[in-house]
This record gives C-alpha cells, structure tokens and sequence, in this order.
C-alpha cells in the first residue's frame, strides 16, 4: 500500500489519471521551455515561445488543483524587475564599447535577453490566468 502525505491533493475517475499525468509532464514541460529558451538565438523559438511553455506547468496545475495558493503581487513585483533589466542589459551592452570590444559576448547577451524575456512571459501569463481563474480585482 503507497502512503500519501496528508496535504497531497486526492483524486478521483478522471481527475486522477489527469493529475498523473499532468504530474509525469512537468520535469519535460520544464526541460522543453528551458531548450527553447537558450537555443532561441540560433533556432527558432526564444524567450517569447519558451516562456510560454513554462507558463503552461502553472495553468496545468491550476487546471488539475484549482488552490490560489501563488502570490501574484510578488509575481508581479519580479515581472517588473525583469522588465528593467530587459531595458537596462540592451543599454549596457549596447551604448558600452562592449559588443565591438569583444565579439564573443554576442551569444552570451542574446542568451541572457531571451531567458529574461521567458520568464517575464511565464510570470506574466501566470498573473493573468491566475486572476481569471480566481476573479480577483486587477492589478
């Protein structure tokens, strides 16, 4: 007999088999937005289309567990401070003799822009699907 932990959610019929399975998909849903996000500047894909991937463990969880249990004034607090290094990174790389100074630096910058953009996606879409899904008053 498997013991289960007191505050783990208890599922029934079909519940079960998605929470399962909802629950086998999140360590590849986290690889998947993860490759996406750090190929993004050779391949298509990046920041944008990798963080919405991310965002999708979030909305399958509240699918399969609907508890605002997440709190989304500090989620949005950190959208915000990703919005500013988004801003703040172009400028530093760009205005300083960085990129000419040192070519190398190319992928590096590209590579940090496209995980910042994704994780302001993924906490973005989390904020707003998370306020429909609780009808909460808006930021």
């Amino acid at each position: 007999m498997v013991k289960r932990r007191v505050d783990e959610p208890r599922y029934e019929g079909a519940e079960a088999m998605v929470g399962s399975i909802t629950g086998l998909l999140y360590p590849f849903i986290i690889v998947f937005g993860m490759y996406i996000i750090f190929n993004g500047h050779d391949t298509p894909g990046g920041g944008f289309q990798g963080g919405a991937i991310l965002a999708t463990l979030f909305i399958g969880r509240l699918i399969v567990n609907p508890v605002n249990d997440i709190h989304p004034h500090l989620m949005h607090d950190i959208e915000q401070a990703m919005f500013v290094l988004i801003l703040l990174l172009p400028i530093v790389f760009l205005l300083m003799p960085l990129h000419r100074a040192y070519p190398l630096l190319k992928e590096p910058y590209l590579i940090a822009m496209n995980i910042l953009i994704g994780m302001k996606v993924a906490l973005g879409l989390t904020i707003v699907v998370f306020r429909f899904g609780f009808d909460e008053e808006l930021l």
